[in-house]
């Protein structure tokens, strides 16, 4: 017997999995909001040096620039009487009262005006929120090996409750970063969590579904995202209004149940029981429920148990050949996806397009990206749907480079695509890997590639600044970087079809060329003398 076949016992797809995914997959609609939410709370509106105090006794003209338009960062030395000067016949200096706003939404820019020097602050608080996700997935991940994946959940959701709300009323920006941090933290909780308590009390046939549900909870949330910053626009009220419900949350989660899995490999085995027959009983068979015993419960997990003796660490992804060409390929492909996917997602106000109408197309692509990729997925299979996505996003946006600015529908069109390209790359990439890593270092593995996407998107804000130096620079390091990310996928096996490995040596037959593994089969029927059939001619491989 294996846990599948326990929870088939108890009910695989009842009222209990329903009501389980619902309180799962409400709290993604809210992380959306948190990933993406800096997109309008730090917007740059249109600006120009605010007058100096002694302008008030007469006409105060902006210095205009090249483009006929007010100079964002330099002003007059004095009042000219000429009526329009620019800044080749004046003296200048910088904006040294501060700027003129042309906007009536409040945002962190137009409050401590980061702007013009201080710009590239705007893109740091945005890393030190991908840096909180980051540390978060180091630090909530062990908590939650040692004290259990539901209480790591209820905490990230009070956390995020707490942090955000708190965020609201921060006086400064390095207050503002430091709760910003704080969660992207307890996101990383959430996204960890919420990923095994689906896998664990869903049925194998189910998994996929119920994974691509959660997924377009979280498009859903992007739609919600565009509609609350269209109808609130104070940064503060939106701060708040997008954290307060994750109190509601952290409440529902006490109904949520422990994973089985933990339980029993952490010595609960009387919780474990107890809490499958209170499923079982949800579910309507409480009398099957009542005949789970303890002895049913080991022999179901006998092999997990086994599996949690074996000691593997992260020294063994680099020590061992075969799984240090998985991991570096995998790192990549993920750094590359993270790096790309939040170049193109925190830039939405680079296209000269409305920012709400474009956020709510930037999240309806997922819908058909994650379909086609799907498709693919199934029928392409892994290695090629990751290497043809990350290689096409790169290709979209090395081609923004080459675009006219005043070209808006291509700008955007092409942004659109690599955007739907790399949302087809994550649901690849998230399967991709837990197919290659064998299941006695899967965990492990996981933990590692994950880590390198937080990474990118930890760097992506802070290689815009680079676009200070040449504005085409950023662009041409995203796309390289897809585009060698889909590269390295090229290196990895193929999983379609194939079980699960389920230690490294199921890992090296994979490797083996398919001449040796013909051989092998021989050898092997020769020594219990089972005769081969004849293969027909010109149907065997040259």
């Amino acid at each position: 017997m294996t846990f599948s076949d326990l929870l088939e016992r108890v009910g695989s797809m009842g009222p209990f999995q329903y009501l389980h995914i619902v309180l799962l997959s409400l709290p993604i609609l809210g992380m959306a909001n948190h990933n993406l939410l800096q997109i309008f709370l730090a917007t740059t509106p249109a600006h120009h040096c605010r007058p100096p105090p002694n302008a008030s006794t007469g006409p105060w003209v902006p210095l205009l620039g090249p483009s006929g338009k007010p100079e964002k960062c330099l002003r007059l030395v004095h009042t000219p009487n000429a009526s329009m000067p620019n800044t080749t016949q004046v003296a200048t200096e910088p904006c040294l009262d501060g700027w003129v706003y042309n906007t009536s939404r409040d945002t962190i820019v137009t409050e401590w005006d980061l702007v013009c020097d201080s710009a590239k602050m705007k893109e740091m608080a945005q890393s030190v929120f991908m840096a909180g996700i980051l540390i978060g997935g180091l630090v909530l991940g062990e908590l939650s090996d040692r004290f259990g994946r539901k209480p790591i959940l209820t905490l990230s959701y009070l956390l995020l409750a707490t942090s955000g709300s708190s965020a609201a009323f921060s006086p400064s920006l390095p207050v503002y970063m430091v709760f910003r941090f704080l969660c992207g933290m307890s996101i990383s909780g959430i996204s960890l969590s919420t990923v095994i308590l689906n896998v664990e009390w869903m049925p194998t046939r189910i998994r996929a579904i119920s994974s691509t549900a959660i997924g377009y909870f979280y498009t859903c949330g992007q739609f919600l995202l565009s509609g609350l910053a269209y109808a609130i626009p104070q940064w503060r009220w939106l701060q708040l209004t997008v954290s307060v419900p994750f109190f509601i949350f952290s409440l529902l989660s006490w109904w949520i149940p422990e994973s089985i899995r933990w339980m029993v490999l952490s010595g609960k085995f009387t919780k474990a029981l107890q809490t499958l027959q209170r499923v079982a009983a949800f579910n309507g068979k409480k009398e099957e429920g009542e005949k789970l015993s303890m002895e049913d419960l080991k022999f179901s997990l006998q092999k997990d148990i086994a599996l949690a003796k074996l000691k593997y660490g992260i020294l063994d992804l680099f020590r061992v050949p075969i799984l240090r060409r998985v991991t570096l390929c995998l790192s990549l492909a993920w750094f590359s996806t993270g790096f790309a996917y939040y170049s193109l997602a925190m830039g939405v106000e680079e296209f000269g397009v409305d920012i709400y109408i474009l956020q709510v197309i930037f999240g309806g692509v997922d819908i058909p990206a994650k379909l086609i990729t799907i498709l693919a997925l199934s029928y392409l299979g892994r290695h090629v749907t990751l290497a043809s996505v990350l290689i096409l996003a790169g290709g979209a946006i090395l081609g923004l480079i080459f675009t006219p600015e005043d070209m808006h529908i291509l700008k955007t069109s092409l942004a659109v695509f690599g955007k739907g390209c790399l949302s087809g790359s994550f649901s690849c990439i998230f399967l991709y890997t837990s197919e290659l890593y064998p299941t006695v270092i899967r965990q492990t593995g996981m933990g590692i590639s994950n880590m390198w996407t937080r990474v990118g998107s930890m760097i992506a804000p802070l290689v815009k600044i680079t676009g200070e130096v040449q504005p085409f620079i950023p662009n041409i390091i995203y796309g390289t970087m897809a585009l060698l990310g889909g590269s390295a996928a090229f290196f990895l096996p193929e999983t379609l079809n194939r079980p699960l490995p389920e230690n490294i040596e199921d890992l090296q037959q994979w490797y083996k060329p398919a001449k040796d593994t013909k051989l092998e089969l021989e050898a092997e029927k020769e020594a219990q003398k089972i005769p081969l059939k004849s293969s027909s001619p010109g149907l065997g491989p040259s």
